[in-house]
């Protein structure tokens, strides 16, 4: 069945067509049963219209986990990976580490820090009440909360807003994979992602570290001393970003990808918070 659908997806440029048709095919089949000939004709419409496969499957392979993934929500890039092995890296020998996934969409990251730092607790965020509510999904599957009794926990908030107030000053690592495509460059995105995934993951503002200006401004207040913040940006914003947060005082440093992606910039609180000032 999967070999009548190669050349249409082809057509429609779909470079792993053969790879898709397989998927497609898995999909629109129940628990190992054959294929229905509705859904799948369905399933390949919306494919070849354009719709990324990751949401014509309703699932996304990241770090080994399939997540979640609807229409109407931003879907995890791979070499968002690279923020994983980061955040984890950072956690290591800290115990039962306090973790927070910003702007967290499906929570991609979160979910696969849970799955290899198990003892942690995390908190995943975003304005997005579809995105929550498969973020929320996505961690009960992979990484809930259970017998350990670990805090789990995804809320609907605007960056920090929404999370637990016992964790202000408390946090490990922060991880915030925030819009960062400048608003002029927008309309040369490729067209699954300009068409079908919301304006407000991906478009940054002017020069595209908008949101990060505003993590920077109250990152500080919710890390613990010493503790790190992580956001992605492509390589021509480092910067600029390493600018803006150095400016509130945070050391920084930028941990290039080695295929020419996304850039991790770290922003570290001090060890010692710095003595109140005294007079005017």
């Amino acid at each position: 069945m999967a070999d009548g659908l190669v050349a249409p997806l082809r057509a429609a440029g779909c470079v792993f067509a053969e790879d898709e048709a397989r998927l497609l095919v898995e999909a629109a089949g129940d628990a190992g049963d054959a294929a229905d000939p509705d859904a799948l004709e369905a399933m390949v419409g919306r494919r070849v219209a354009g719709e990324p496969l990751e949401l014509v499957l309703g699932w996304v392979e990241f770090d080994g986990l399939r997540l979640q993934v609807a229409p109407g929500v931003f879907v995890p890039r791979q070499g968002t990976v690279a923020m994983v092995d980061e955040a984890v890296a950072l956690l290591a020998g800290i115990e039962r580490p306090r973790v927070v996934d910003l702007c967290c969409g499906v929570g991609a990251v979160g979910c696969a820090v849970v799955r290899r730092v198990p003892d942690a607790d995390v908190a995943l965020s975003d304005v997005d009440a579809t995105a929550v509510r498969l973020a929320r999904a996505n961690l009960d599957a992979h990484g809930g909360a259970g017998a350990d009794e670990r805090e789990r926990v995804a809320v609907a908030g605007d960056l920090f807003s929404g999370l637990p107030e016992g964790w202000r000053g408390q946090v490990d690592v922060c991880t915030a994979n925030a819009p960062y495509v400048p608003s002029r460059a927008v309309a040369f995105m490729p067209r699954e992602s300009r068409d079908h995934e919301p304006l407000a993951t991906v478009d940054g503002g002017e020069d595209g570290l908008a949101v990060h200006r505003r993590l920077a401004a109250v990152a500080g207040e919710w890390l613990r001393p010493g503790g790190h913040l992580l956001v992605e940006v492509s390589p021509d914003q480092v910067d600029g970003a390493l600018t803006l947060l150095a400016e509130r005082g945070l050391a920084v440093r930028a941990v290039a990808s080695t295929d020419d992606g996304p850039v991790v910039v770290v922003a570290t609180t001090p060890f010692d918070p710095a003595p109140p000032r005294l007079g005017p």
